[in-house]
């Protein structure tokens, strides 16, 4: 895979993006999550390459070679700045495209749903993986409410104080930080406890392999962990800024997909959101909401030939529908 992607940057919003791309075609992109970079898309990248798109997968603000942003303030790293980011990146890369497909994971489904929300006229349709959409509560700040149900050892809680947790992170190397959060699979909260957040690292699974955790890890090692962590402490600052979407729907067409044992599916009132309207309520062009068995968060990577299957059929499936529309309307 490394071969064959094109790796480019370009200057967007005061950072100096870096992304991968292969393929020509109608734009897909490709939006990682924690702890990852471009590299988790590579099993879908050169699938819809074959397929006849353009895949494009970019380092986030903060994260792998994407050089510039300012690590030392976490108020930079709201969903106002990172959709920013990629739409200047799209009018960069692709000026004659009004509109693009996208699929995010994670942090990554995250932004895409501020995208979706922020700008609409630029996105086809969205393929969500493992992170519903979370409307504004206008009166709980998020990070208050996180602690109160899970207490001060919540992952979130525990990456909000800079300098603490990347401590910790360096005391048990970052290769087995990242191996840790890649292979966690229990559909429950995920606890790090201070002075010893992990135990025992578990042994890799089929799918991920240990070439794979050094490129993560590389990355890493290189650049630390806090412009990945900035996007969790910078959570009740995008509660802040983002009042005037309060109550505000998703009006984008949206596939969403996600593993039964998934931190997120498992989460208290998620599978009743999910499945009893409220979600389609939210999003009124959702077309599925889609559970895989035995599968955990980082579902791409576990089960990329069945990820690769939704994404290329739902594309295909809202394309054929915009050409069909088009036809009848020059009839």
């Amino acid at each position: 895979m490394e071969g064959q992607v094109e790796h480019k940057t370009v200057a967007v919003n005061g950072i100096n993006m870096h992304f991968v791309e292969i393929g020509q075609g109608p734009i897909v992109l490709f939006i990682h999550g924690f702890p990852e970079c471009w590299y988790s898309w590579r099993h879908q990248m050169s699938f819809m390459a074959k397929q006849g798109y353009r895949a494009v997968a970019p380092d986030l603000r903060g994260y792998g070679d994407t050089t510039g942003a300012p690590n030392d303030d976490p108020s930079k790293f709201t969903t106002l700045y990172i959709v920013g980011d990629l739409v200047e990146l799209l009018n960069n890369i692709a000026p004659e495209e009004e509109k693009v497909f996208v699929v995010g994971h994670d942090w990554g489904a995250v932004v895409s749903w501020a995208l979706c929300l922020y700008r609409p006229d630029k996105v086809e349709a969205f393929v969500c993986l493992s992170v519903a959409f979370n409307p504004r509560n206008p009166v709980k700040k998020p990070l208050e409410t996180l602690r109160k149900v899970y207490g001060d050892d919540y992952y979130v809680v525990r990456f909000q104080e800079a300098g603490v947790i990347e401590g910790e992170f360096e005391e048990l190397g970052v290769k087995n930080v990242v191996k840790k959060f890649l292979t966690y699979r229990t559909p429950g909260p995920l606890y790090l406890k201070k002075g010893k957040p992990f135990e025992d690292t578990d042994e890799l699974p089929g799918w991920l392999s240990d070439e794979d955790i050094d490129f993560y890890a590389n990355k890493y090692q290189q650049i630390g962990f806090t412009g990945a962590l900035n996007y969790y402490r910078s959570i009740d600052r995008n509660w802040e800024v983002t009042a005037a979407w309060t109550g505000a729907k998703i009006q984008v067409p949206v596939k969403f997909i996600v593993g039964d044992l998934d931190i997120t599916y498992n989460a208290p009132g998620a599978k009743d959101y999910l499945h009893k309207g409220a979600f389609k309520k939210l999003v009124p062009l959702l077309e599925d909401v889609v559970v895989l068995q035995g599968v955990g968060h980082f579902i791409h990577q576990e089960k990329p030939e069945e990820i690769n299957q939704h994404i290329y059929n739902y594309i295909n499936k809202v394309s054929s529908s915009k050409n069909y529309s088009n036809i009848c309307a020059i009839l």
